[in-house]
């Protein structure tokens, strides 16, 4: 019995460990990926099915590295002290084979992929490894999370055209912006600590420009997307998504206007609904 009870505790350490327990970040990296699959074509359920999965298998992996990474760092943030790593309940040897686990599996699914997305895989996967390593480099972290939440938006593309049209690289550049927004906001929550042990963020360079670049960031998102819409021909539908996104944005600046802890991160998480937005905009068009 006691032997049961262990190993359920270090299964569930593991799964806080990939954040099972938070699916918010998988959501926004699931988001762009599903905007680039319908945006290039009919996706098949197939397609659908592996990219949906490969999105929870490297954001799990993601964070898994993320926390290695902050091993030294998370036990002097409030937030963050009592993940498993920081906490002592997984050791960093046991963090760098779920990472590879994870990491081989998501091999597995890219291999089911054509020779574009396949080639292309690689370099999503050292994004996802390299990220956590920026902000003790430099203050512009969100924008290189940017381009590692987006990495889907070109594979999806080269796996259902088997080409990288121009449309590909503006979603990009829209994720990455995007992701200033919504990471900066995320950010704010623990600016004070990163300040005390000296690790970097857009939250701290922008200082009391802090919502001001953040609501830019969500309006040069949404007109990137726009002009999306019109290099691959879509309708009033989905801009009237835009439009349903664009309002969680400005809900999103009440929130931060104090800039209180709590509100922040209620606005990193209202993402979610910008995120969906855009995707139903977008499945409305194409659909109707």
């Amino acid at each position: 019995m006691q032997a049961v009870t262990t190993l359920r505790s270090r299964l569930y350490d593991y799964a806080v460990l990939m954040r099972w327990h938070r699916p918010i970040g998988s959501l926004l990296l699931l988001w762009p990926t599903l905007w680039a699959l319908w945006m290039a074509g009919r996706p098949s359920a197939q397609l659908v099915l592996v990219f949906v999965a490969g999105v929870f298998i490297m954001r799990s992996a993601g964070c898994v590295i993320n926390d290695f990474a902050d091993r030294d760092f998370d036990p002097h943030v409030k937030r963050t002290r009592d993940r498993p790593i920081a906490a002592g309940r997984v050791t960093p040897r046991e963090a760098i084979v779920l990472f590879l686990v994870l990491c081989a599996v998501a091999l597995v699914l890219a291999m089911r992929l054509n020779r574009l997305a396949i080639a292309l895989a690689p370099a999503g996967a050292f994004l996802a490894a390299s990220y956590p390593f920026t902000k003790r480099f430099t203050h512009l972290p969100q924008f290189y999370l940017g381009v590692a939440f987006g990495w889907g938006i070109p594979m999806a593309f080269a796996a259902q055209s088997a080409t990288l049209p121009a449309a590909a690289w503006v979603m990009l550049g829209a994720n990455i912006v995007w992701a200033v927004a919504y990471d900066t906001e995320y950010a704010m929550v623990d600016r004070d600590d990163d300040i005390r042990i000296g690790v970097k963020s857009t939250a701290i360079l922008f200082g009391r420009w802090d919502r001001a670049l953040i609501g830019i960031s969500h309006v040069l998102t949404i007109v990137l997307l726009a002009w999306c819409g019109t290099l691959t021909g879509r309708g009033m539908l989905y801009y009237s998504g835009l439009a349903a996104a664009g309002v969680t944005a400005g809900y999103q600046q009440l929130l931060i206007r104090s800039r209180d802890r709590e509100r922040c991160f209620r606005a990193f998480m209202n993402n979610n609904y910008f995120g969906a937005a855009v995707f139903v905009g977008l499945l409305l068009d194409y659909y109707r």
